[in-house]
């Protein structure tokens, strides 16, 4: 079967923008792939973050993999720092990028601007994160529009390390939905629905009870124009909430808009739809919370499982870097 990896930052609740752009793909690569899903801990670190406050929110990304649907009889689901080679072969892929190929990284830019001092991690994160991808020969990686630019940069590594090395990694290929896959703020949207911006009526947890989106979506940006129309560019608000109707109703923004004529039905049926597209994730989590156990035992046993194939592969890329075996 083709393999897939992908990795979620455990620096936040779970939101919308996430479940919507990221996780329902993941339920669905796992039942046609060899799927391995990581809680990439290691780049939590890449900003300053409380130690008890990191371990809490790992605990709690591997409760929402689980909640979201991702079977680990199916999937090997797993945190980053509990295999080793994650760490040791993003040193060999550091020394294989350059310095400009990671200066050109825009979110490093974005996150840096302003700082007068910002971590070396920051600056090396698209390293790591070529080493999550290239430990499994992965063929195909789910991510997030915005994670184009560093999928493309662990391409060009993988390309430059057969070329000097000899063929040992897969050049993996993107894959992002075609709808949905960029999930707006409610309040703001010009920019992407976070859990690292301050929004907190412009983000819907994963979690968040019914009333909670009812009010968020209630209150909702769109325009004064009161044109039932799909167009990102001069109408994003409304845009935005078509897209998140065509998600939960499996339709387009298109035929969405066509169904109705006032905002605030569109805003009415958005919010029951999205509440009830998260309930049994709200359900299975409820559960997961009371078993923490089962929770760490599923980490286990995934990590083992990855284990195995990233010492294999790490093994192959040292030898042919000539690091003594």
């Amino acid at each position: 079967m083709p393999r897939v990896f992908s990795g979620v930052k455990p620096s936040g609740d779970f939101h919308l923008g996430t479940y919507v752009g990221a996780l329902r793909q993941w339920v669905a690569e796992q039942e046609r792939n060899d799927a391995l899903y990581c809680v990439v801990d290691l780049h939590a670190l890449t900003e300053e973050i409380d130690p008890a406050y990191l371990r809490t929110m790992s605990f709690n990304a591997a409760v929402n993999l689980l909640a979201v649907g991702l079977d680990p009889e199916v999937a090997t689901i797993f945190v980053q720092s509990h295999v080793a080679e994650h760490a040791r072969l993003a040193w060999l892929l550091e020394c294989t990028a350059t310095m400009g190929e990671l200066r050109r990284m825009t979110q490093f830019k974005a996150k840096a601007h302003g700082q007068e001092t910002v971590r070396v991690g920051l600056f090396t994160y698209p390293a790591l994160m070529a080493a999550d991808i290239l430990l499994y020969q992965a063929d195909r990686v789910p991510v997030g529009d915005d994670q184009r630019q560093h999928l493309e940069l662990t391409r060009e590594i993988a390309q430059r390390f057969n070329a000097r090395y000899g063929e040992l990694f897969v050049v993996p290929e993107a894959a992002v939905p075609a709808i949905g896959a960029r999930v707006m703020d409610l309040q703001h949207p010009d920019r992407k629905m976070s859990k690292s911006v301050d929004s907190p009526l412009g983000t819907i947890g994963v979690l968040d009870d019914p009333a909670q989106i009812d009010r968020k979506v209630k209150k909702a940006v769109t325009d004064t124009d009161g044109e039932m129309r799909y167009d990102p560019e001069k109408k994003p608000g409304l845009s935005n909430l078509l897209a998140l109707m065509a998600v939960a109703t499996q339709s387009t923004p298109e035929e969405v808009a066509a169904r109705y004529t006032r905002y605030g039905d569109l805003k009415r049926d958005l919010a029951e739809a999205l509440a009830e597209l998260l309930r049994p994730v709200r359900e299975r989590a409820a559960v997961l919370v009371d078993e923490p156990d089962t929770v760490h035992d599923v980490l286990r046993a995934g990590a083992e499982r990855a284990r195995a194939i990233a010492s294999a592969t790490y093994a192959r890329a040292a030898e042919a870097m000539g690091l003594l075996s």
